[in-house]
């Protein structure tokens, strides 16, 4: 009887891969699925993080901090912490179509209706980079976290990985600007 479960609940996960396949092997993400007058906030963060030992207890702790937020007007902010040190805020502007296609990215793959799942961690790990998300489209936010993809026995969607690649190539641009 298990097998059968099994099977019927792999289904749908099959035919969403399936669906999104297309989608994410594309170059370039239509312009078609952005509207001009959506409104779009992104706040992407990176979290070099560490656990930290008291002989009884734990603690995870940042040694890094990124902090990317793009405002529907191209507007860039990063804020980098550093060993709890913030440095000073970098601010750089991209062009509007940029923007248009990261609204378009993660309009037409669905990406505000993936669930937030957690990721668990891996026992052994002591060390690992987290990224999150945090998307308000019109009104609406989404916020996902999730670790590098060998930290942890879960999988984690192409979907976000694309989304994720994204928006670190912009924090890597803005941060060595």
């Amino acid at each position: 009887m298990k097998p059968i479960i099994i099977i019927l609940g792999t289904i749908p996960a099959l035919v969403a891969i399936l669906i999104s396949i297309p989608l994410l092997t594309q170059q370039d993400i239509p312009f078609s699925a952005a509207v001009p007058n959506d409104s779009i906030e992104i706040e992407y963060s990176v979290h070099d993080l560490r656990v930290v030992s008291f002989g009884v207890t734990e603690r995870l702790g940042a040694d890094t901090s990124q902090i990317l937020t793009i405002r529907e007007d191209g507007d860039i902010r990063l804020l980098i912490t550093k060993d709890g040190y913030p440095s000073p805020t970098i601010r750089n502007q991209i062009p509007y179509d940029d923007v248009m296609l990261l609204l378009a990215l993660i309009k037409e793959t669905g990406f505000m209706a993936i669930p937030e799942d957690t990721f668990p961690i891996k026992d052994d790990v002591t060390e690992y980079r987290r990224h999150a998300v945090k998307i308000t489209l019109n009104g609406a936010s989404t916020q996902i976290f999730w670790p590098e993809q060998n930290v942890t026995d879960a999988f984690i969607p192409p979907l976000i990985t694309q989304v994720e690649t994204r928006l670190y190539d912009l924090l890597v641009q803005t941060r060595d600007n």
